[in-house]
């Protein structure tokens, strides 16, 4: 009898750990299986749970994601350029506890046009008219001037210091 007690205090205590941490990450965050590759977009940003008692992280190559490592075991991916790195989180005692591949990609973003000329490109976002987006893989001049076009409206709008 006493073992039926046991048995339901056990499940009720694990459905009660499974809401706990379900619901302990913030909106948009998501702990996947610690061999899952993280996809990320070019140029944006996703939220992954790692464990807690992370302390230092190590990106493979920088240039094509960046990592922070926020309190709780959150960290920000950031897709920096195409490809693929990884990531490796380790304790204060310098134990790996996640080695993971990041997976970078091109936007899947359907109002995105590429113009080629010869063998130049030249990318557009088109809602609802053109304009010249920054997209690695460019022609260098178009590149160039649609990034110092973006640096300056950044600049006036933070007060044009």
């Amino acid at each position: 009898m006493s073992m039926g007690v046991m048995r339901s205090g056990g499940i009720a205590l694990a459905a009660f750990a499974v809401l706990a941490i379900t619901t302990a990450a913030p909106e948009g965050a998501r702990a996947a299986p610690m061999d899952e590759t993280i996809a990320v977009v070019v140029d944006q940003a996703k939220l992954i749970k790692l464990p807690e008692h992370v302390t230092t992280i190590v990106v493979g190559n920088p240039l094509i994601a960046d990592v922070s490592l926020q309190s709780g075991g959150m960290v920000v991916v950031t897709g920096k350029g195409y490809g693929a790195t990884n990531v490796i989180a380790m304790d204060r005692n310098g134990s790996v506890l996640v080695d993971r591949v990041i997976q970078v990609e091109g936007p899947a973003d359907q109002r995105l046009v590429t113009v080629y000329r010869g063998a130049s490109r030249e990318s557009y976002s088109c809602t609802p008219t053109c304009q010249k987006r920054v997209t690695l893989g460019d022609e260098k001049d178009f590149f160039s001037a649609a990034l110092e076009q973006a640096g300056t409206r950044s600049k006036e709008a933070a007060g044009g210091k």
